[in-house]
């Protein structure tokens, strides 16, 4: 079962101030996730605190990734502290980039990405986790492998050029923009809401500014590879979509109606993890995410 978050009213208070409408009273209770994905487990209440401290591991994760990436360094010391078990980072360097364009895309990700932790933080006040554990190397290694980018016993390095980096940045952005529109409808406060769909309008130019540069590289295949990989991990709907092909691009990937699909935090995680299992650590976060929403879940298809 899932605990409830340990938020109290001082922090609600806090994020409201950081969010620019101090007095204008206290964030509603809970919210309930309820059943969700095909082999989700159900999940009783949880605070809005719960959700966006989810968020806030995403954010650790980006934010360790562009600005290692762009600027050689990743979170100072005194953006990593909080509740739960505080983790390092393994991995990443100053990707050496050849194109001006690429190398600022980074430093305006990185920077976005970084104000987004000091955001959140600040506004979940006493009740922000630490960053967890994070690895940048084999992480990256095991995704590319299952994607078919290199064969068993080769290894990936998200650091060693711009298109190595702009393929490990399709991983994030794709799976950030849907899951901040998946926890969009658990939120209950409108100023938790209207935050969220903030950061979430930022993650999705960030995903068309990755998704565009990688397809002027004509990188179609290594993107669907990708795109595959994260469908076979998040349950049985095809919902992911590559950058399209030479002849036909699909730089923003919609449904019929041209909206943007969802992901639960437990599919989330199942990406995070690389695991289409039900697992509380792996991959990205080799410890696991810190607060209450912590796991995924069994999405193994079955056979036949």
């Amino acid at each position: 079962m899932i605990n409830r978050s340990a938020e109290n009213e001082a922090d609600r208070r806090s994020f409201l101030k950081a969010a620019g409408v101090a007095g204008l009273g206290t964030v509603g209770g809970a919210t309930a996730l309820g059943a969700m994905t095909d082999g989700a487990m159900a999940a009783p209440k949880i605070t809005d605190g719960a959700i966006l401290n989810f968020a806030l591991n995403l954010e650790y994760l980006e934010a360790e990734f562009y600005n290692i990436a762009a600027f050689g360094t990743g979170l100072k010391n005194n953006l990593t502290g909080g509740k739960g078990k505080k983790g390092g980072v393994v991995g990443g360097s100053a990707v050496p980039f050849k194109t001006p364009a690429i190398a600022n895309y980074a430093r305006e990700i990185a920077i976005d990405e970084l104000d987004h932790v000091k955001f959140l933080r600040k506004a979940l006040g006493g009740a922000k986790v630490a960053r967890p554990a994070i690895d940048l190397q084999s992480s990256f290694t095991a995704a590319a492998t299952a994607a078919g980018l290199i064969q068993p016993g080769q290894t990936f390095n998200p650091f060693l050029d711009e298109d190595s980096f702009l393929l490990a940045a399709f991983i994030f952005e794709d799976v950030g923009v849907t899951a901040y529109k998946g926890a969009a409808p658990l939120i209950q406060n409108k100023t938790y809401l209207e935050a969220a769909a903030g950061i979430l309008a930022v993650e999705a130019y960030h995903a068309g500014i990755v998704r565009t540069a990688l397809y002027q590289k004509g990188l179609y295949a290594q993107a669907q590879a990708i795109s595959d990989a994260r469908d076979s991990l998040d349950g049985r709907k095809n919902d992911d979509q590559g950058i399209g092909t030479a002849q036909v691009a699909n730089l923003v990937p919609t449904d019929k109606n041209g909206i943007a699909y969802s992901r639960d935090p437990f599919q989330v995680h199942n990406i995070a993890y690389l695991t289409d299992k039900k697992a509380r650590k792996g991959g990205f976060f080799p410890k696991g995410t810190n607060g209450v929403l912590t796991t995924s879940a069994n999405q193994r298809r079955k056979k036949g």
